[in-house]
């Protein structure tokens, strides 16, 4: 369908090799786009830049530490020399959570995840639209945020909450300030989905009770599965969404329409 086409396009996936930025990654080069996979450490993003190429799409994996402004600038010059300028932007670096209350929260630990999330994303951001309005070229940007940042989540993941939050009000931010300039942002708001530490957890006998308490919060009844965040994803970013900027739409089985205190019977 020529309304999800990317066809020509350029993208770059930050924490392109992770689970849900793997998935989108390859979801990406499947409708046509050229993907840059950057990620930390280069062997991942290599890997996945293989089984792009495998199937028949371009790609390239690239080292990027999204917290350095310089490697931002890199990575964004190395983009535009081997697959042409960038038209897609999504930022899907994770990090991980540290579990304490907040009241043993450090300020290294708080800064520290500000670091990982919120301030990676503004510096992928801001250098995409600064090439893209040099460029008078329109483009899509999406962030990935979380449940989190909408809704208070426990468990010791304020500071991972309040840096998510952080997401979302960028993305109203620069989707109100770059509309003018054809620059769609948007972000994804995803419950929890499926990785390494999640299949870690479900092996774990002693896990069994925290897996029971984070379904219980998602309407659909299970975790979600990488490959199910790729179709709202490539949504977003082609011209099927031409009229949509600034959204923060939920991935989450239901869980952000459900009344916490609620319940289907009474």
């Amino acid at each position: 369908m020529k309304l999800f086409d990317l066809t020509g396009r350029t993208a770059i996936v930050t924490g392109g090799a992770g689970a849900l930025g793997s998935a989108v990654s390859k979801g990406l080069a499947a409708a046509g786009a050229h993907v840059a996979v950057a990620d930390l450490h280069l062997e991942n993003a290599d890997r996945v830049r293989d089984e792009i190429i495998h199937t028949g799409g371009r790609a390239v994996g690239i080292a990027c530490d999204s917290t350095r402004e310089a490697d931002v600038v890199s990575l964004f010059d190395t983009v535009e020399a081997e697959l042409g300028p960038v038209d897609i932007l999504v930022n899907a670096v994770a990090c991980p959570i540290p579990r304490d209350q907040p009241e043993d929260v450090s300020l290294k630990t708080f800064r520290s995840l500000q670091d990982g999330i919120l301030n990676c994303f503004f510096l992928t951001c801001r250098e995409a639209g600064r090439r893209m309005i040099a460029a008078k070229r329109p483009g899509s940007i999406v962030n990935f945020g979380s449940i989190a940042g909408e809704n208070a989540l426990g468990r010791g993941a304020m500071p991972y909450g309040v840096a998510k939050a952080g997401v979302g009000q960028l993305t109203r931010e620069l989707a109100f300030a770059w509309a003018r300039h054809g620059i769609r942002v948007n972000a994804i708001l995803p419950c929890q989905f499926m990785n390494s530490m999640w299949a870690a957890q479900i092996a774990s006998p002693e896990a069994s009770e925290l897996l029971r308490t984070v379904t219980r919060g998602i309407p659909i009844g299970r975790l979600g599965q990488p490959e199910e965040v790729v179709g709202p994803v490539i949504f977003l970013v082609s011209p099927a969404a031409a009229m949509v900027t600034g959204v923060l739409l939920p991935v989450d089985g239901g869980n952000l329409a459900m009344n916490a205190g609620g319940s289907v019977d009474w």
